[in-house]
């Protein structure tokens, strides 16, 4: 076991608790949520969604996906989807895989890890999409109790666009937060 290897990955994940969620900030939030809190949200989602599918999951698998899909941005910080389209096609991917190879270092897991962190980027397998799925979840649960506690109506943009879910339970917890936020 290479223990500094570990302890460096244990302190990668620990930036995610130091990292702001970009979004918010451009749009004004105060003390918006960080990247850790969002992985959090992310894989209590994939916990939930996991018992509402027909679809078989292997729910070990998609809460690995659901920890690390947002870990390489210990290193790359939150960089928000408004800024995505001035960046060259593919860069994104690439500079966060280079970010996922150092921060598993040397570790025996390494492996293991980058598999589960391709296929979440592959979006092929059920456990992709189901995280895929409650990555927006969350974003929407968020962007609404930020609307409830703070009254910041630059966050309408988030639902002028309605998102496509893999899994209509999915589908069906979007609808109901939107109808919740027009009430």
């Amino acid at each position: 076991m290479d223990v500094e290897s570990i302890v460096q990955m244990l302190l990668h994940g620990n930036q995610l608790k130091r990292t702001a969620r970009t979004g918010w900030v451009q749009r004004g939030v105060p003390k918006s949520e960080n990247v850790a809190e969002h992985s959090y949200g992310v894989a209590y989602a994939t916990l939930i969604l996991a018992e509402l599918v027909d679809e078989a999951v292997d729910l070990g698998k998609a809460l690995a996906l659901a920890v690390l899909h947002d870990l390489a941005e210990g290193l790359t910080t939150d960089i928000p989807a408004p800024a995505w389209r001035f960046l060259p096609a593919g860069i994104k991917l690439d500079v966060e895989r280079g970010a996922m190879d150092e921060i598993l270092g040397e570790t025996q897991f390494k492996e293991q890890f980058m598999d589960w962190w391709e296929d979440l980027h592959l979006n092929e397998s059920a456990e992709a999409r189901l995280v895929h799925d409650a990555d927006k979840i969350d974003l929407y649960v968020q962007a609404m109790v930020y609307e409830q506690q703070t009254g910041n109506s630059h966050l309408e943009e988030f639902w002028t666009i309605a998102p496509r879910f893999h899994f209509p339970p999915a589908q069906a917890i979007y609808d109901a937060l939107r109808a919740r936020r027009a009430d």
